[in-house]
């Protein structure tokens, strides 16, 4: 049986790449507009004024979630994401996942020294890792799991709740500016679905390529 594609029809194809390109637009954007700077933004001081310091236990949530995004953490949730694509015998979206993630938030880190902007000393911030890896695995996991196009929009919102859970913890342990979490977010808006394209168009060339 042929495994189905990660962009299943035009109508899902457009969506995302009209949102991979906004996304890639507001990176550049951010990006440009921080580059180099240690302060905190006019928009960065009033939200991170309401959401810096949770108390508990609050504040343990928010260090688990920071926890996922460390190498560990990050490894605990792929890997067995991956693993439950090879047992389903679905090595096109295990190998989606990987690429997908890894692309994601080694843009991330790309960035974060071409745009030189630090936070705490010289700690680079934009655009947020963390909030890449979460909103990268969230939206591939859901590209995998919603084959037919009309699930575009469950794609997209878990891309949202995965980035903002992510983005809050960020800002709220003081570990990221607002606008370092946006950066990330899109990131992983404009990385993922340029992945899937790519490892779609790939595995269906070695398809026709077979005798």
């Amino acid at each position: 049986m042929t495994e189905p594609r990660l962009l299943p029809g035009h109508r899902r194809s457009a969506a995302v790449a009209i949102v991979a390109v906004l996304a890639a637009l507001v990176v550049a954007a951010l990006g440009v507009r921080y580059a180099g700077a240690s302060e905190p933004g006019g928009v960065d001081a009033r939200i991170a004024g309401a959401l810096y310091g949770v108390e508990p236990p609050w504040r343990s949530v928010a260090l688990a979630m920071d926890s996922l995004g460390e190498p560990v953490g990050a490894a605990a949730l792929v890997v067995p994401v991956v693993a439950g694509c090879l047992l389903l015998r679905r090595p096109r979206a295990a190998v989606f996942v990987i690429v997908g993630v890894g692309a994601a938030v080694g843009t991330a880190t790309l960035l974060k020294h071409l745009a030189g902007r630090t936070i705490h000393g010289d700690n680079l911030s934009y655009p947020s890792g963390h909030t890449a890896f979460a909103t990268s695995l969230a939206l591939a996991v859901a590209m995998v799991a919603t084959r037919r196009a009309a699930g575009t929009l469950f794609v997209f919102a878990a891309a949202l709740v995965a980035g903002a859970v992510m983005g809050w913890a960020q800002v709220a342990l003081g570990a990221h500016y607002p606008t370092d979490v946006l950066g990330g977010w899109c990131t992983a808006l404009a990385v993922v679905p340029a992945t899937a394209w790519l490892v779609d168009r790939t595995a269906d060339q070695l398809r026709r390529s077979r005798p």
